[in-house]
């Protein structure tokens, strides 16, 4: 896109993609993220996705960048520039680093030659030696000269460069000079490579942004939300909520203890919420097939938790350090017996945080387990955003007064929902555990009492008043889009592309998985005629979800298809226009 100019006149582009490519230990990630903070700091937005391998330590890894003048929420259909700084396994990037004849590689000859498949995509090749220019500035660092080359490159301010590493390298001060100096080398190399358009000047700088990952949204949220108690096993790719939660829930007077397993952490917060204090776990799809009896005794003992579930690749281990889509069905379906719960999936880095807090909300008004189902792409991407509103929900825990004469824990109230006494409570004592239970929780067999239970735990979430949290619906037109989660934003982009063609589409982006809002659905797509649903899993999970619990108008198509590729723009762009054509 040339839709705007620098100062010199020559076009200037609006978005620019960048990938940083090296073996483990080459430092690709903090170039990437150097970058970033630059961009952010000079008024651009941006976001940088981390791709590595299944490796703890060594091993292939990319920093894929994106900066812009404009919000970002996703990778661009294709790369601008891909700097090497070896070319060791790089081939295992291929199909997420998409060139074309229009891209640049930059990459040291002493390393080798590109890979086969990347020499195939008649991308413009320079060759620059990293490690030798390093190694000619004592005590520099071949990232360093990386840093400087794709700055140059895409036009980011020196000064504003400089001025990020120094406040970086404060601490290392014999390396800052060294370091300085290799992106001033870098710099210079990059500006000389004439890789075409460089991004547009930026707005300024507005203090209203923020520089953030999904996993720390997620816990800022969680926070928001009253959460004071929180316990879990580490676990790619949700380990950053805890290191973020870890310091600030003490700040705020709460707690977090590092469990034995994902069995003691789901059954710890459990205990700490059933004492009356929010609590929250977090964990990867491994993590949440371990927790799904647990998850049972939540709902059967109607104890408000709330799981956040980081989707990574599966089945089993899967790709730990890649994105997928594909934990719907068990978030959703995943429990024996009759188990309402409910399940929220933020659709941006910056819904990470009103997503939660919304979820630890909802949990405590309708005491009851919420599952938040973000992903790797969301939790571990670093993003330039504008500052997430601040959002008032409804949804303290109902509790029941001391003394309550002939109180009953499970009394079956219009709502559904029944006052929670918490232990200590004066004059008040009742059995919660998993069993089916009569209104005073005395473990029952009784067909009624199973009956009344499951119906009560039914009608409170079904009774729920969700507003219009439950999904962003956007845009008019006969087609419709209805996806989650990550998809969201390369499906934005395809339906701005598609208006732009003529050709208006509506967006329905689910916030609200489950409990389902058939009324609400029905409503969003009103006279539409073709619905296109977007996933990035490989059996369709959302679709199947959607028809067992919608009536969905019309000729439905599904496009997906399983991590670690991302959903990008374009391919949903093409699909939109041929079907509006046919």
């Amino acid at each position: 896109m040339t839709d705007s100019r620098n100062g010199s006149g020559a076009a200037a582009r609006t978005s620019i993609s960048v990938a940083i490519t090296g073996s483990g230990g080459a430092g690709v990630m903090t170039a990437g993220n150097m970058l970033l903070e630059a961009a952010a700091k000079a008024g651009w937005y941006g976001l940088m996705v981390r791709s590595s391998g299944p490796q703890i330590r060594g091993g292939e890894a990319a920093a894929l960048c994106r900066f812009a003048t404009r919000p970002v929420d996703c990778l661009d259909d294709r790369f601008d520039v891909l700097i090497a700084v070896d070319w060791e396994n790089l081939h295992r990037f291929a199909d997420e680093i998409p060139l074309d004849s229009a891209s640049l590689m930059v990459g040291d000859p002493t390393q080798g030659d590109p890979p086969e498949v990347f020499a195939k995509s008649a991308a413009r090749y320079e060759r620059l030696g990293i490690k030798g220019m390093a190694k000619a500035i004592q005590g520099s660092w071949p990232n360093m000269v990386v840093v400087g080359v794709a700055a140059g490159l895409i036009g980011l301010p020196k000064d504003v460069l400089r001025a990020v590493v120094e406040n970086m390298l404060k601490k290392s001060r014999a390396g800052l000079a060294p370091s300085l100096a290799a992106i001033d080398a870098g710099y210079e190399a990059g500006e000389t490579m004439q890789a075409g358009e460089k991004l547009a000047a930026p707005a300024p700088r507005s203090e209203s942004r923020w520089l953030i990952t999904g996993n720390q949204a997620a816990g800022y949220g969680a926070i928001r939300g009253g959460v004071r108690f929180v316990a879990a096993y580490p676990i790619t790719p949700a380990t950053e909520v805890l290191e973020w939660l870890a310091p600030a829930l003490a700040d705020v007077g709460g707690t977090l203890v590092q469990a034995e397993d994902e069995l003691a952490s789901i059954n710890m917060i459990i205990g700490a919420s059933f004492g009356g204090v929010p609590a929250l776990t977090a964990t990867a799809g491994p993590g949440l097939s371990l927790m799904t009896e647990s998850l049972g005794l939540a709902v059967a003992a109607e104890v408000p938790i709330v799981v956040i579930d980081v989707m990574r690749g599966g089945p089993s281990t899967g790709i730990p350090a890649k994105s997928e889509q594909s934990d719907v069905s068990i978030a959703v379906n995943g429990m024996h017996g009759d188990a309402p719960r409910i399940v929220v999936a933020p659709n941006s880095v910056a819904d990470c945080l009103m997503s939660t807090q919304w979820a630890v909300h909802l949990a405590e008004a309708t005491q009851s387990p919420a599952i938040v189902l973000s992903d790797q792409f969301f939790g571990q991407m670093r993003a330039v955003v504008d500052r997430p509103k601040d959002v008032s929900y409804q949804g303290a825990r109902l509790t029941a007064a001391g003394n309550t004469e002939g109180y009953k824990r499970y009394s079956l109230t219009e709502s559904g929902i029944s006052p929670m006494a918490i232990p200590g409570t004066p004059g008040i004592a009742y059995t919660a555990d998993g069993l089916t239970h009569n209104e005073r929780g005395i473990p029952s067999s009784g067909a009624k009492d199973h009956a009344v239970q499951l119906a009560k735990r039914e009608r409170k979430l079904l009774g729920h008043e969700y507003g219009d949290y439950w999904a962003d619906v956007e845009g008019d037109g006969e087609t419709a889009v209805v996806t989650f989660g990550s998809s969201t934003g390369p499906v934005r982009e395809a339906i701005a592309r598609a208006k732009a063609d003529g050709v208006p589409v509506r967006l329905v982006s689910m916030r609200l998985l489950a409990p389902a809002q058939p009324a609400k659905l029905a409503a969003a797509l009103a006279g539409v005629k073709r619905v296109l649903v977007v996933e990035q899993n490989h059996g369709g999970q959302l679709l199947r979800h959607l028809r067992s619990e919608f009536e969905i108008p019309g000729e439905v198509q599904s496009f997906r298809r399983p991590g670690p590729l991302p959903i990008r723009a374009d391919e949903v762009h093409r699909q939109l226009v041929q079907w509006s054509n046919q």
